[in-house]
C-alpha cells in the first residue's frame, strides 16, 4: 500500500516520491471568527468553474448547499441550538470584524455555530489508495488532487473517504472535490477560498506552522473562558494521520457533522491480502497433496 505512511509526522509529499519539494502546505479554518457569509463558496466556484448545483431551500437554516459534494467544495455550514454559554469576546488581533462575535446572544440562550468544511487532504487518505487509474494523485504540496481527465468514473473513491467529502457529478460521472487550489499554489498565490475569508477564519499556510498557530489560539479562547474550544483533525497520531485541513471548533465535532473518531477506511487492506495470499496457498498446497495422493 503505497499510500501508508510511515512516522509520527510523515513527509507525504517526499513518500509519494518528490525528492525536492516546499513544505506541506494545509488549511486551518477558525470557526469561532466564521461570519457565515460563504465568500469562500464563491471565491471556490469562481475561480474552479464549480457548476451552482441544486440549492436547498429550507425555511430552518441559512444553509442551502447542505453538506460537501461534487459541486460544492467548501460548504458553509450554520448550527442553530440552544446552548446558553456567556457573552466572550472571540475577535482575533489583528484580524476579523471589530470585537468578534460573542458564543451567545445576550440573554436569548441561543447558539449559532458556523464553519467552513472542505476536503481534509488526509495524511492515510484511503482515496488514493482504492483509485485504480491514478487519477487521484499526491502532490508535491502534499495535498490530494483528482484529475479529472484520468477519472473513470469507478466511484472507488465515494465510499473510501470517512469523511464523505468526495461525490461523482451526475452529469459527466466523474469524482469531483477540492483540489486546495493547486493551479493558484504552483503560481505561489493562495487558495482562492482563503483569499476572499474576510475575518481570516480560513488560514492557509505550512502544516507544522498552523499547528502550533492553532494551539495557541486555542489556548487564548480557554483562558478568556470559552471552554469548549477544540482543535479537530490536527494531530498525527489520529485515525488518518492528522488532516492537512484541520478546524477550530466550539462544540464536539458531531454537532457540525464531523465523524468523532475517523479512521482510514482502508487500513485493514495490507492484512487482508497477506491473509488472502495465505488462504491461497494452503488452498493451493492442499490440492496439490490430494492430486498426488490420488496419484499414489
Amino acid at each position: 500500500m503505497g499510500n501508508q505512511l510511515s512516522g509520527p509526522v510523515a513527509d507525504v509529499a517526499g513518500q509519494a516520491g518528490y525528492t525536492d519539494h516546499p513544505p506541506r502546505m494545509g488549511f486551518f479554518t477558525d470557526t469561532s471568527v466564521c461570519i457565515g457569509c460563504k465568500a469562500c463558496e464563491v471565491a471556490c466556484k469562481e475561480w474552479n468553474l464549480v457548476p451552482a448545483g441544486d440549492l436547498e431551500l429550507r425555511g430552518t437554516s441559512y444553509d442551502n448547499t447542505g453538506a460537501l459534494g461534487a459541486n460544492t467544495w467548501r460548504h458553509v455550514a450554520f448550527v442553530e441550538r440552544d446552548a446558553p454559554r456567556p457573552v466572550v469576546d472571540l475577535g482575533m488581533p489583528g484580524s476579523g470584524p471589530p470585537g468578534g462575535k460573542t458564543a451567545a446572544g445576550p440573554g436569548d440562550g441561543t447558539q449559532w455555530l458556523m464553519m467552513s468544511d472542505v476536503c481534509k487532504h488526509c495524511t492515510h487518505a484511503a482515496c488514493l489508495d482504492v483509485c485504480p487509474t491514478g487519477s487521484l494523485f499526491r502532490t508535491e504540496f502534499g495535498t490530494v488532487v483528482v484529475q479529472e481527465d484520468i477519472c473513470n468514473g469507478c466511484g472507488y473513491c465515494v465510499p473510501a473517504c470517512p469523511y464523505g467529502v468526495i461525490e461523482i457529478r451526475p452529469d459527466d460521472g466523474r469524482a469531483w472535490k477540492c483540489t486546495l487550489c493547486y493551479d493558484r499554489l504552483r503560481g505561489g498565490l493562495e487558495p482562492a477560498c482563503a483569499k476572499a475569508c474576510p475575518t481570516e477564519s480560513i488560514q492557509f499556510g505550512e502544516w507544522d506552522e498552523l499547528r502550533e498557530r492553532a494551539s495557541a489560539r486555542v489556548d487564548a479562547l480557554r483562558a478568556a473562558g470559552v471552554t469548549e474550544a477544540r482543535l479537530y483533525g490536527e494531530d498525527p497520531a489520529d485515525g488518518v494521520g492528522g488532516d492537512g485541513a484541520f478546524f477550530l471548533l466550539l462544540a464536539e465535532p458531531e454537532v457540525y457533522g464531523l465523524p468523532p473518531d475517523p479512521v482510514v477506511t482502508t487500513r485493514d487492506l495490507p492484512s487482508m491480502w497477506r491473509r488472502a495470499g495465505l488462504a491461497a496457498l494452503t488452498a493451493a498446497a492442499t490440492i496439490v497433496a490430494a492430486f498426488l495422493g490420488s496419484r499414489r
